[in-house]
């Protein structure tokens, strides 16, 4: 056990000063404020009790909601123009191109390199959204997914939270069109699936001996609902519902325009109408990007308490479109981001365009503040941390008793910090390029960042980039 004495905290209820928080087993059992501009000598602890000073401004660390890790192996690789006509559907053919090279291997020293850079840019916990199945040349592995256990030893090498999201993905197009050959790595049928997560979670439950993992959550993923047939898809998350009635599941939806005029076509409806008329969405429900929803499809995913998770990055990196986040926060929707392709791994990014998405569809400024937090930043860093807990079904997103120690430390003489209070520190991290004071980051009560340095970097630092120099010439 170890109690923390916090210099400046963001707490659920606001912002507090001379903070102890003891934390045991990586878990938060208990706080203690003092009065406003009243600090107090600390209360006698317990002898085996040490106590620790925390310099600086902590507030919580991010959950990312939405992460493909292989994806940072092409981030920036294909940002020249092959046509006029460039778009989504010209990238992704770069993108199969990547999946149908990278090896386990591969994936565990490029996700180790990802998950490191999410840690130092806020992000304590990953959703990752996983549909790498099988081997080159469209192979089953034999029992244990070597590709799915890479991203586990990535999490663990680096030291973040891991949601991990097997994905269905069966078919190419709506209609249930068979998947091309670029796509045969990304198979599984029903059943197949949904043994391997009740495997999967039954070997975490044995192996933690009845303990609670905090650190390790499995959950299920639908690509989306071009690449599931919709029967398939009801009959996978009833039974996954049997499976965990809490499990986090996610969903690509309405990203493209594309896909929304496919839906149609082929269904008569929309692909949020579609997707709430089968009325499976709870509130471990995650709607990935959502770009093109109407009012009336985000007032459904409001009223179905889903959470919606966009990537402002990999949206505009994509030409995807605007995601209405006014109108949505307006409805009490809950919202979250995520790092996607990884074109950016930074939530202060994310929650910058979020607002100025807004104000430059409005031509005003504040957009997204609201009447009781009147600080933009503060209120998107901390709802997004909020709803991001929810939708990778971890105890994050908080500094409170019950939730897993996951701090940024910002340090409070960075330049960019300069003459700040506390209560413009998370509109410092936004607006002001204060990511680059993030000092600190603890996960499940561990240091995983110390003055902006991983232990690993040096050797990861060699490993990546062999590996994107194998992935390039090979």
């Amino acid at each position: 056990m170890t109690i923390y004495s916090l210099q400046a905290a963001y707490l659920p209820q606001g912002w507090a000063r001379d903070v102890l928080v003891t934390v045991s087993e990586g878990m938060i059992t208990a706080i203690e404020t003092s009065a406003p501009g009243e600090p107090q000598p600390p209360k006698p602890q317990p002898a085996r009790a040490e106590l620790e000073p925390v310099d600086g401004i902590v507030v919580p660390g991010m959950p990312n909601a939405h992460s493909h890790a292989f994806q940072r192996a092409m981030a920036g690789n294909a940002e020249f123009r092959l046509s006029a006509r460039d778009s989504f559907w010209t990238w992704r053919q770069a993108m199969y191109a990547l999946a149908n090279r990278i090896e386990p291997e591969d994936l565990q020293i490029v996700a180790t390199q990802l998950f490191v850079e999410m840690l130092k840019s806020g992000y304590t916990s990953v959703a990752e959204f996983h549909y790498l199945h099988r081997a080159v040349g469209d192979r089953r592995y034999s029992s244990v997914n070597p590709l799915w256990e890479a991203v586990g030893n990535a999490a663990r090498a680096a030291g973040i939270g891991l949601t991990f999201l097997p994905t269905l993905y069966q078919s190419s197009d709506f209609g249930g069109q068979p998947l091309k050959l670029e796509q045969a790595r990304f198979f599984l049928d029903t059943d197949e699936f949904l043994r391997a997560i009740e495997q999967r979670i039954g070997d975490e439950r044995r192996a933690s001996n009845g303990a609670d993992n905090h650190m390790l959550r499995t959950g299920a993923a639908f690509h989306s609902l071009r690449a599931v047939p919709l029967d398939h898809l009801r009959h996978a998350a009833l039974a996954l519902r049997g499976i965990d009635a809490s499990m986090p599941m996610h969903i690509h939806v309405a990203e493209q325009m594309l896909e929304v005029r496919a839906c149609v076509t082929a269904t008569g409806r929309r692909p949020i109408e579609l997707l709430l008329d089968q009325e499976l969405l709870t509130a471990n429900w995650c709607v990935i990007h959502a770009t093109h929803a109407t009012p009336k499809e985000l007032e459904g995913l409001a009223a179905a308490d889903a959470t919606v998770c966009v990537s402002i990055s990999t949206e505009a990196n994509l030409g995807d479109g605007f995601f209405d986040a006014g109108r949505f926060l307006s409805m009490n929707g809950r919202l979250c981001v995520g790092s996607d392709s990884q074109s950016t791994v930074s939530p202060a990014e994310e929650l910058r365009w979020l607002e100025y998405q807004q104000r430059l569809r409005k031509k005003r400024r504040g957009v997204l503040a609201t009447k009781s937090e009147s600080h933009v930043g503060t209120r998107l860093w901390r709802d997004a941390a909020q709803n991001g807990a929810r939708a990778v079904g971890q105890p994050v997103g908080r500094i409170a008793v019950g939730c897993r120690a996951d701090w940024v430390v910002l340090d409070a003489l960075h330049p960019s910090m300069a003459g700040a209070s506390t209560d413009v520190a998370l509109d410092r991290l936004l607006f002001a390029g204060a990511d680059k004071a993030i000092r600190d980051v603890m996960v499940g009560g561990h240091w995983v960042i110390k003055g902006g340095r991983h232990f690993a970097d040096e050797q990861l630092r060699d490993d990546f980039g062999r590996i994107m120099n194998d992935l390039r010439t090979g």
